[in-house]
């Protein structure tokens, strides 16, 4: 056994370790122990940003579906007030046709009663001309004056009647 070389390899192995092996172990522990410890910081960090990349998210969708609710009821409201405009419109066109349609009976009727006015005065003035040349031919010159001072003295009898 003594005369081994690996038995001479391993006790070199254990005394290299026991005297050197408390130096080289602090630093070799710290060195692991601070790569730990910017991994541990990294993988905070990281979980930092994923929950604020999340919140961000959240509130990214929130003011999404906000803004989609308020598209849509601008849509809406904006809808509402088309039909609510086409209505008031249709309601004024037929309003306006109906005013128009009124003006255009009452032209209507006043022409009627303008042309009934002309046909009564036409045919007053020629039943007056037809009853002047009947007279004038049927009746002698000297009666005319006849005629006139009985119709002067009738006029308060026939006033009198058309006043009761």
């Amino acid at each position: 056994m003594f005369h081994d070389p690996r038995f001479w390899s391993a006790v070199a192995f254990v005394l290299f370790f026991v005297l050197f092996g408390r130096s080289l172990w602090k630093p070799l522990v710290s060195a692991l122990d601070g790569r730990a410890e910017r991994i541990r910081a990294e993988l905070d960090e990281a979980a930092r940003l994923r929950r604020e990349a999340e919140q961000m998210l959240e509130d990214a969708t929130r003011d999404r579906e906000a803004a989609l609710a308020e598209a849509k009821e601008l849509v809406e409201h904006s809808l509402r007030e088309a039909a609510n405009i086409a209505e008031k419109a249709r309601k004024d066109a037929d309003d306006i046709a109906a005013r128009r349609e009124q003006m255009a009976k009452d032209r209507i009727a006043s022409a009627e009663r303008s042309a009934l006015r002309e046909v009564r005065e036409t045919a007053v003035d020629i039943a007056i001309q037809a009853a002047r040349e009947t007279l004038a031919a049927s009746l002698p010159a000297d009666a005319d004056g006849k005629i006139i001072d009985k119709a002067i003295g009738d006029l308060p009898a026939a006033l009198s009647q058309r006043a009761a």
